[in-house]
């Protein structure tokens, strides 16, 4: 996390060169004309101080206070600091258990995009009108929580997670429920709109949401908290376009079916909201 923003003009070299002696974990970059020092969460109140009282970083090896023993964090408290994060995770978790993980049509017909029926080896579907006109407006976000097999549900939780914890700690419980509801909107109208009626679900146009706004806001307001593990967008762009492709349709024999049109839709949506959001960002930091 972000611990010291201070001018370039002012020297760092002797306080670096004193943490360097320490063996602490630390990095320093300059951006938009300062000079940015981060490091663990855990170190951050410690090396604060460490400033205060040495920034010349002249201190005696035998005068430099220990740094604070490493925190173990219980899994229950991450939880309890993102608490939309957690919900999203559960509510998922139930209606998978409720639908049998795609299995139980009598079920998945609660939360896909438009109702339908089974009747023999057909399905039968309603249009949006009519389940709009019935009042179903619920529809419109719900398919979100479908998914279909444990590795599709494991998956695409665990990216949630990566990516609206990191949302929720920087932007709040309302941002990320309102770009969640948005993603899902717009990743749901674009799969049918160029795949037409059917099943389909999951969280994964949510997540290429997720992904486009923490990428173009943290490249326009660095911060720690969107600051993704190196390879993470490459490695998402490139399997998009590997889905796109139809190669893994062609591989699965058909058994596997993508919802390109929702993946694309998410990802230009959070592409958007991460403009945004980054440019609001960096205009009230240089006022």
């Amino acid at each position: 996390m972000e611990v010291l923003r201070v001018p370039v003009s002012q020297d760092l070299s002797g306080f670096v060169a004193m943490l360097r002696r320490m063996q602490l974990p630390f990095r320093v970059s300059e951006e938009a004309g300062e000079q940015v020092l981060r490091a663990p969460a855990e170190l951050a109140e410690h090396l604060r101080k460490l400033y205060a009282e040495f920034p010349d970083g002249n201190a005696p090896l035998d005068a430099m206070p220990a740094p604070p023993a490493p925190r173990i964090a219980m899994f229950a408290t991450p939880l309890r600091s993102v608490p939309f994060t957690a919900l999203v995770l559960l509510a998922t978790l139930v209606i998978a258990l409720i639908t049998h993980v795609g299995e139980n049509f009598e079920t998945i017909r609660w939360f896909s995009f438009t109702d339908f029926r089974i009747q023999g080896d057909y399905a039968y579907f309603a249009s949006l009108e009519q389940s709009l006109d019935a009042g179903q407006w619920w529809r419109l976000f719900t398919p979100m929580f479908i998914h279909f097999g444990w590795l599709h549900l494991a998956m695409n939780s665990l990216w949630y997670w990566e990516l609206g914890r990191r949302i929720e700690t920087r932007q709040g419980v309302f941002a990320l429920l309102g770009l969640t509801l948005l993603y899902s909107l717009v990743s749901n109208f674009a799969q049918y709109a160029y795949g037409g009626t059917g099943i389909f679900g999951g969280l994964s146009g949510v997540l290429y949401g997720l992904l486009g706004h923490c990428w173009l806001y943290q490249k326009l307001a660095p911060g720690e908290a969107y600051r993704l593990p190196s390879g993470v967008v490459v490695l998402m762009l490139a399997w998009l376009v590997i889905c796109l492709t139809g190669v893994i349709e062609v591989v699965s024999f058909g058994a596997l079916a993508i919802a390109n049109s929702a993946h694309v839709g998410g990802l230009v949506a959070g592409c958007l909201t991460g403009v945004c959001g980054g440019m609001l960002a960096r205009s009230r930091h240089a006022r």
